[in-house]
């Protein structure tokens, strides 16, 4: 019985993200390093919630939703730093986030968005205000990854 092997073409995100921390260390880059271990410490939580090993791998969907929670969380703090003042904070997280970014798809900017929802809105008949959770919930089910919600959310309620 001959055995078939089959190979990655691609690197999964959490493999590569380990190989990014070898790369960071020996170019002694700081920033890189802290956040690619942050991502690989997200990684592990999210594993850990979900029931499995911490030592496993998590697939590339589950690491991008990880990531775009990272992204977002330094997006945050960003706005914070710059309220309180905080420039020297502001260009790390600023600086985090570059590296975050380079693994996450390019969102749809609010024009994209507004054509899909128009359509949308006319292929499920809605007119009622009343309904704008139904638009908004067949959106989201329909651009998970490909545009921000807050932008969904404002295309939304102003197509009403």
């Amino acid at each position: 019985m001959k055995k078939e092997i089959t190979y990655f073409l691609k690197v999964m995100i959490h493999d590569e993200v380990k190989n990014k921390i070898k790369e960071a260390m020996m170019a002694k880059d700081s920033t890189a390093l802290e956040t690619y271990r942050g991502m690989l410490a997200a990684f592990t939580n999210e594993l850990v919630a979900k029931g499995k090993k911490p030592n496993e791998i998590l697939s590339d969907e589950e690491a991008l939703s990880v990531i775009t929670k990272m992204g977002k969380q330094r997006k945050d703090s960003i706005e914070q730093f710059q309220k309180g003042n905080r420039a020297d904070l502001v260009k790390v997280e600023e600086a985090q986030l570059r590296i975050l970014e380079t693994y996450l798809p390019k969102l749809m900017d609010k024009s994209e968005v507004e054509k899909i929802a128009k359509a949308k809105k006319d292929e499920l008949h809605i007119s009622d205000p009343a309904k704008k959770g139904m638009l908004m919930s067949a959106l989201m089910k329909d651009l998970k990854g490909k545009a921000d919600g807050a932008v969904v959310r404002e295309v939304v309620d102003g197509l009403f």
